[in-house]
């Protein structure tokens, strides 16, 4: 008799240990969720899009806009003036210019461009810890227009959008900033004979900040900025396919 129960105390046990294991191995099995921590430079937010992109033709003058919030939210804001031309937009909202070369490869070379905008340098002077010159921001500029025109890319060089005040950190004084960048952008655009693409003048008022009726924030336009935008940007595409360079 105690033998019987000895055996059946055995046998519940051994019952427990298999329904432990097959728990186990259930949570084991789960689906991990991905992490995503090492893509610093968001490369994953417009894999699929470029995936899904059909390749040129050779008629067509394919346009890519790399850069921040600036382009990102320009095609929230008039999505037909990318729809009606062969306008890609590449915009991430918060990028800095090392962000963008990385990105340079995947979402501008690898998708076959005539030509390139580069609008860089703004969220590095805001998010300002003292360790991001005008130099840098410079010589990421300079490694994506030398990756360009190394694969036949027209490259556009855009004079940075003026900025009196950054709402989210206001104890930067940008103005001044932006107006040194856009002249080093500028001469080296003159240097290496690349267009140059003016969104500053248009924009800036008296303080060297954007005119209140064109902006929604002091720092990003608003729909009538943006079509103030167009105009000057499709005179330098034309500009930059003339380009022999």
């Amino acid at each position: 008799m105690k033998s019987k129960f000895l055996f059946f105390l055995l046998l519940i046990s051994a019952n427990n240990l298999f329904a432990q294991d097959q728990k186990t191995d259930s949570l084991n099995n789960k689906p991990k969720k991905e992490n995503f921590a090492d893509d610093w430079a968001a490369l994953t937010k417009y894999q699929k899009e470029n995936e899904l992109l059909p390749p040129t033709n050779r008629k067509e003058k394919r346009v890519i806009f790399l850069g921040s919030s600036i382009f990102e939210f320009w095609k929230q804001k008039d999505p037909e003036y990318f729809n009606n031309n062969s306008y890609v937009d590449r915009g991430i909202s918060g990028q800095i210019s090392p962000q963008l070369l990385i990105r340079f490869r995947q979402d501008v070379i690898n998708l076959k461009p005539k030509v390139v905008i580069i609008l860089a340098g703004s969220n590095d002077i805001s998010g300002n810890t003292g360790h991001v010159t005008n130099e840098k921001i410079l010589n990421n500029i300079k490694s994506m227009a030398e990756l360009a025109r190394l694969h036949h890319i027209k490259v556009i060089l855009c004079k940075y959008l003026p900025v009196y005040q950054y709402p989210w950190n206001k104890s930067i004084e940008p103005a001044e900033i932006i107006v040194s960048l856009n002249e080093m952008i500028a001469a080296y655009a003159k240097e290496k004979n690349y267009t140059l693409l003016d969104y500053w003048t248009p924009l800036v008022d008296e303080r060297k900040g954007q005119r209140p009726e064109l902006t929604v924030d002091g720092v990003h336009p608003n729909l009538a900025g943006y079509k103030i935008m167009e105009g000057v940007t499709d005179a330098a595409i034309k500009k930059a396919l003339k380009n022999r360079h």
